[in-house]
Formats: C-alpha cells, structure tokens, sequence
C-alpha cells in the first residue's frame, strides 16, 4: 500500500494540516469576492483530462502512475499552462502531503474502486499566484531536509519556520471543490479498511456502472475505468477568465 509519511516524521504535520484547511471551512473576510467557475467533464482511465482557467492558470486531471500496486484513478491538479513543475499549486495547499488527501481519486492508501467513489464530493484548495507558488514549492522541497530530514544542525526550529511560512501562504489559497457525476468501475474485492468504511456505505449514491473483472476472481482494490465529473472553483475576485468558461461572480465559498 502506497504510504509515505517521512517528511512528517516530527508530527509537525497535524498542526500545518489543522491550519492550512481552515480556510476552507470558512466564507473569507470578504462575503461577496470571487469569481465562481464552474468546468464539467470526463476522463478514462490512463487519460489526461485539463481545462484552462485565465491568466496562465489549467486545471489538471492526472492519471495516477499504476505502478506494480496496478493503482488506478486520478490526481487534481492546479499548474501553469507551460508546467510549473513538481509540486502543483493544489497539492501545496491541499495537506497532508504523502498519505491520503482529497486531491487523489484513484485506488492509492487501501482504497478500492468503490469506496474512492464514494469519497463524493471533495473539497481541495490551491494557489493563483506564481509567487506564491514558487515560494511554495522550494519550502515544500526543503521539508525533507529540515523536518528531522538529512540538513545537521537545523533540527526543528528551522522545520518550524518552513511550515509556518507554508501555512502563512495557504491561508492566501482559494477554494474548490471536485464531485463524481458518474462512474464506471470494477469493484475491489478486497474488504474495506477501517478508515473507508464510510465512503464505502456512501458509494450508492454516486451513479456509476459495474465493470466485469478481466480476472476470475477480481482484485483486491478494483480499478476505476471512466468517471464524469464537475468542478467548482472560486477565483480571486477581478479574475480574468477565458471566453466562454462559466462563470458567476459573487461569495467566495458555498
């Protein structure tokens, strides 16, 4: 099972995550600033999925790397047109980083194909702006070193400062949120781990349809064949979107 927790070693993690998502749980300091877009789509398993959203900005949806786990399913993504490189500016500010996280819609950390669909809707946040975003993603690559990584002599004080400033720029973050519309999978076969047992109960009420299995007896975690989905974004207000993208302008979150 894909699991990498080494750059939270210190289990500083719990507090950046705790700060960097409350934003998400509020309606901002302005009620009435932001420009609402609204992008529909679908995508098939090993396929890329991107729509354009203003300002040198693309929404991305990725094919997850199947690896020899044979995972399936679908990263979020927020980048540059030309590709801002690794980490994207949804992952920066959608903790934790390296377990399991709403940007991820696949088969990744013991979910099967059921329940990931049934993890419906999700909610994520990302950065607009380059500077932002390039701050981000050097204090983001210097996590390994300084939180009880490889750098002698930094020890904490230094993870400290990094994830503060982390948290000081996802707080600049804006909203989204991604739901499955339909589905279409082969069921996991395995049963559903602890953690997943309520988006496995959730998953009737995403539509989808049942592929058959191309082995006898199925996999442990299924895979995700198709889905069509919606996705909701909150710009910054004054944002500049391409001609012909949906848009409304008003609250900042819903």
């Amino acid at each position: 099972m894909k699991w990498n927790c080494r750059v939270w070693r210190t289990g500083c993690w719990l507090v950046f995550c705790a700060a960097i998502l409350a934003p998400a749980n509020s309606h901002g300091s302005s009620p009435a600033g932001c420009v609402k877009v609204v992008l529909t789509g679908e995508v098939s398993a090993g396929q890329e999925w991107k729509a354009v959203l203003g300002q040198g900005w693309v929404f991305r949806v990725l094919p997850i790397d199947a690896g020899r786990e044979g995972y399936s399913g679908w990263d979020l993504a927020v980048d540059r047109e030309q590709p801002a490189g690794f980490p994207d500016a949804l992952l920066l500010a959608t903790p934790p980083f390296d377990s399991i996280s709403e940007r991820e819609v696949g088969t990744t950390f013991g979910l099967r194909a059921q329940d990931a669909i049934g993890w419906n809707p999700r909610s994520f946040r990302f950065l607009t702006d380059m500077a932002a975003l390039r701050e981000a993603q050097r204090l983001f690559l210097s996590l390994d070193r300084t939180v009880g990584g490889n750098a002698a002599g930094k020890g904490s004080t230094a993870g400290a400062r990094v994830t503060r400033r982390l948290m000081e720029l996802g707080r600049q973050s804006s909203a989204g949120q991604f739901r499955i519309l339909n589905a279409r999978l082969t069921p996991g076969i395995a049963d559903a781990a602890p953690y997943a047992e309520n988006w496995a109960i959730q998953s009737v009420r995403t539509p989808h349809t049942v592929a058959p299995s191309t082995g006898a007896k199925g996999t442990a975690f299924g895979k995700l064949e198709w889905i069509r989905f919606s996705v909701t974004l909150w710009m910054p207000a004054g944002w500049k979107a391409p001609a012909g993208l949906h848009v409304v302008r008003g609250v900042c979150s819903e």
